[in-house]
């Protein structure tokens, strides 16, 4: 009887405690029990070193400032080229807003616990902080169902998305979904406009679009200056500039997640330690 007992908790455990939200300033949603795990240190760069998305950043800041004070505030879908800071972004502007006094809790949700999303806004509901909710790399394929689950976020349903909650997600796709599952929609439904709009709707649901280009030579360098100057890592301006376009042309593009892989690599044979 012990043994069923226990095997019976490990299928069906008791429901958790209600999370401490005051443990810190950023949280990670787990499921299989549900749960807010702490996260003490949160992996991220300051704002003032992301290049070549100024606009995308001062129209993410004034959004999440005034969520943060308590005034109206649009859901975002962060969009496009692949390494270009999206998500780093993110966490940049939750800091600097935090930097600034302003009360600011950040929630990360993983695609795949979508579905579980109404009980995690239970529990932020019933909160008096206030609570990014992010989700990064958000995309769907054909056959996933979990976009009806984001809806619950942006939409609320009969009750309204929560007053304390804010959804940031980042996706390399503006409308979510591959062009080529959409096409195939329009080519196979009984009424194709029906259901391509059910789907393509979805990010309409966003009130704010901040889309993310491949960068130019001159910012691939600059971000490598700036990572330079913030770590101390000093090079020739010659040497530097041949070797950083030396690696993107090894790489066969350029973005900020490269940027940062050639600087990974310049001050480990510079022999500075990275904080």
């Amino acid at each position: 009887m012990d043994r069923i007992a226990a095997a019976l908790e490990r299928l069906a455990p008791a429901p958790l405690p209600a999370p401490d939200l005051d443990a810190a300033d950023a949280f990670a949603w787990h499921t299989g029990p549900d749960r807010l795990e702490p996260v003490t240190k949160v992996a991220r760069v300051d704002i003032g070193l992301l290049i070549g998305v100024n606009r995308s950043r001062d129209t993410l800041l004034e959004n999440t400032r005034h969520f943060a004070r308590g005034l109206p505030a649009n859901n975002a879908l962060l969009w496009g080229a692949r390494g270009m800071g999206k998500s780093s972004l993110v966490k940049a502007v939750h800091a600097k807003v935090r930097s600034e006094g302003l009360a600011l809790k950040i929630v990360e949700l993983s695609r795949e616990d979508l579905p579980s999303v109404q009980r995690l806004l239970h529990h932020l509901r019933a909160a008096s902080h206030r609570f990014l909710l992010f989700c990064d790399d958000l995309s769907f394929s054909h056959d996933d169902q979990h976009y009806k689950s984001l809806k619950a976020v942006l939409d609320g349903g009969i009750e309204g998305r929560p007053e304390n909650v804010l959804f940031y997600a980042t996706s390399n796709r503006r409308h979510l979904m591959p062009r080529d599952m959409i096409e195939n929609e329009r080519s196979s439904a009984i009424n194709p406009s029906e259901a391509v709009e059910e789907k393509v709707s979805l990010s309409d649901r966003f009130g704010l679009w901040l889309g993310f280009h491949p960068c130019s030579q001159d910012e691939y360098v600059d971000m490598i200056r700036g990572y330079c100057a913030a770590h101390g890592v000093k090079v020739p301006e010659d040497r530097l500039f041949a070797e950083a376009i030396e690696w993107q042309a090894t790489r066969g593009s350029r973005s900020g997640r490269v940027a940062w892989q050639f600087f990974c690599d310049l001050a480990a044979r510079e022999g500075v330690r990275l904080d």
